[in-house]
């Protein structure tokens, strides 16, 4: 990617709902079209984001589908028309979000829509000026995924900031989860940006060396 196709990128996030989500939107300031990744909440906030950075949703990618990522997509997909993306593994999720989040609300929830399209380790999501590789990442949920273009990567709940998602939910695998971590993601340049679905961003280099969870798997891998 050139240095002039970088600075057409833009991206921003915002923290939604009451779990603290971190929901992202990247652009191209040049043909005005994005990607929402994860929005878990409050669309209204999220599509008043995109506007200020001058982009319209034209797609909504899922990193899964639980109710703290998911409970924003039908209000962006009302207002802009964008396709919403979800891997086939977290359908299911999907389609009881509606009831999970009444019961820990405890107010009735507007379910998510049906995805659209249901992307596989290996695809390419794009609009016109961003281009997104999906990577599929299970364990925190069977169909969690990662998006990543050069230099940024987008780990939903799979890698935080000197930890990982919790894998002690319906459908999570601890092993599973290390496995996505360290076969998958930790292949990235050391300098990714990694943009998490909750808490502050962090960077490949710095989890391989510092991430607890990562050394222990590692330490594990060699003594095994």
């Amino acid at each position: 990617m050139s240095d002039a196709a970088v600075s057409e990128i833009m991206v921003r996030g915002i923290v939604v709902g009451v779990f603290a989500e971190n929901a992202w939107v990247i652009g191209n300031r040049r043909t005005g079209e994005a990607i929402a990744i994860d929005p878990g909440d409050q669309p209204e906030e999220i599509l008043a984001m995109a506007r200020d950075m001058g982009v319209t949703i034209k797609l909504i990618a899922n990193s899964h589908a639980h109710i703290d990522h998911i409970l924003g997509v039908r209000g962006v997909q009302a207002a802009t028309g964008a396709k919403f993306l979800l891997h086939q593994g977290d359908l299911a999720i999907a389609r009881n979000a509606a009831g999970t989040a009444a019961g820990f609300l405890g107010r009735p929830v507007d379910p998510p829509p049906d995805p659209d399209a249901y992307p596989a380790d290996g695809d390419e999501i794009d609009v016109d000026g961003v281009k997104l590789k999906v990577i599929h990442t299970p364990g925190h949920t069977p169909g969690s995924l990662s998006f990543y273009t050069e230099g940024m990567l987008f780990s939903g709940d799979t890698l935080f900031q000197g930890s990982i998602g919790r894998t002690d939910l319906p459908g999570g695998d601890y092993d599973q989860e290390m496995a996505s971590i360290v076969d998958k993601l930790l292949t990235l340049p050391d300098d990714t940006v990694v943009l998490p679905g909750h808490m502050r961003e962090t960077r490949i280099g710095f989890e391989r060396q510092a991430n607890p969870f990562v050394l222990q798997e590692l330490e594990r891998r060699r003594d095994g």
